[in-house]
């Protein structure tokens, strides 16, 4: 199969071999400086997502083994938020005022290190202190990565480049989990901490040599007439945080009580491949809702992305056997795909250059909180419904996500409703959008 604009090539080679290629126009249209810097940026989120995953399915094991109950291994999991939540507004701030490099370089420092703080301690209070340490790399490395990946595309080909380079999310984690799955289960938990600190380290060279966009330039000479915190009621933003603050809890419930959910239902299975299920589903989606929705619009795959979520805790809710955590795994994955790609393109549709990293990160928080509170308080619940009852109370949220955003997505009901459905564009969405930056 071959087109030239964006194609998928699959060549059997005396029925031995099979190459998947991917081409990309997309960056062909973008300055070559920029497009190498695309490049670099592109090779650190791998190693980014990667080391942050690798201990997905091991870490909440880990924590177990100390004699933790539920909800401890639910608080312990759950103080990565803390992190997030209290270096989003001064990180966000740092990536539009004095640069997107410097607030990257932070995360993956932080994504080096907290690996090697797991392996030094096995006493909560100090697993707490360092997995709230940890939660620092993804509101700084996601954020500024969102920003930059923004600032270098064309208007109309936002969605397009935003799925592209955001591949490295799915990619990371399917190939984390898998590493860090079987690590453990081959030599135990230290070799798996230092592969995922020296993945960290290797992304910090990388993020090293990535270059700054003109626009955090035009950004510190603008008067900041709007604050961090008050943006998060502002119509733009307002929603989509509500709506990630309902897929936050319900991602927090998933990575942090799978791993002990299917050890509870003694479900044969390395806890690793439901994570790569997901990824691998949250990688094909990708190629395809991006470009789809420059020409729809976000609203339809943002209620697609509800819908896959929502069938997805169904599923885990009622899982008795290996095939059906996968599968769910999967639909979970092509909901996550499609969700958070999706969010960015809104919010950069929805705000200027100079204003994109404080409106990227007041977005996330509730997606922050979400994760926040999932631990401690459904581990807490989990302790008198078991694990399976949490995933049914997730049905309940990825519900009411899917109404509200039906309902309050625009600015009337009616305008909501369409937006959604995709019959209208988005009312908040800024026009007028300048030329794509360069590096400097």
């Amino acid at each position: 199969m071959y087109d030239s604009a964006n194609f998928l090539y699959i060549r059997h080679d005396k029925g031995s071999s099979i190459w998947l290629e991917i081409t990309l126009k997309v960056l062909q249209t973008l300055a070559p400086s920029v497009r190498h810097n695309l490049m670099i940026l592109f090779a650190a989120g791998l190693l980014f997502w990667s080391g942050l995953a690798s201990h997905l399915p091991t870490l909440p094991l880990y924590i177990a083994q100390t004699g933790a109950n539920q909800q401890w291994i639910g608080i312990v999991m759950g103080s990565f938020a803390i992190g997030l939540l209290i270096s989003r507004q001064w990180l966000a701030k740092l990536a539009d005022l004095q640069g997107r490099k410097r607030v990257l370089l932070i995360g993956m420092t932080a994504v080096a290190v907290a690996p090697l703080g797991y392996l030094l301690t096995d006493h909560i209070p100090f697993l707490i202190g360092i997995r709230a340490f940890h939660g620092i790399s993804i509101a700084a490395f996601a954020l500024a990565y969102s920003a930059l990946v923004v600032d270098f595309s064309p208007p109309q080909h936002r969605g397009e480049l935003i799925g592209y380079m955001s591949l490295v999310n799915p990619t990371g984690l399917a190939i984390g989990p898998a590493i860090g799955g079987f690590l453990y289960e081959w030599y135990g938990f230290a070799p798996m901490f230092l592969t995922a600190a020296g993945m960290g380290l290797v992304g910090l060279v990388c993020t090293a040599q990535v270059r700054e966009s003109s626009v955090v330039q035009q950004a510190a000479q603008q008067q900041q007439s709007s604050q961090f915190w008050s943006l998060l009621v502002d119509p733009r933003v307002r929603i989509p945080a509500v709506i990630l603050l309902l897929v936050g809890l319900t991602f927090g419930t998933l990575s942090t009580f799978v791993p002990l959910y299917i050890k509870e239902v003694g479900v044969s299975l390395n806890t690793g491949l439901f994570y790569t299920a997901a990824a691998i589903a949250s990688f094909l989606i990708r190629l395809v809702v991006g470009s789809a929705s420059d020409r729809y619009g976000r609203g339809p795959f943002i209620s697609l992305s509800l819908v896959f979520y929502t069938l997805a805790m169904i599923m885990l809710w009622q899982a008795h056997d290996a095939v059906t955590f996968l599968l769910a795994g999967a639909i979970e994955g092509a909901g996550s795909g499609t969700l958070i790609p999706m969010m960015a393109a809104l919010m950069a549709d929805r705000s200027q250059p100079h204003e994109r990293g404080r409106m990227f990160g007041v977005c996330m928080i509730g997606f922050d909180v979400g994760i926040a509170l999932a631990g401690p308080v459904l581990g807490a619940v989990a302790v008198q419904i078991g694990y399976r009852g949490i995933f049914g109370i997730c049905v309940g949220l990825g519900v009411a996500a899917i109404l509200i955003f039906l309902t309050q997505s625009s600015k009337t009901l009616l305008t909501s409703w369409h937006f959604a459905l995709g019959k209208s564009q988005d009312f908040y969405a800024v026009g007028g959008e300048s030329e794509v930056s360069s590096p400097l």
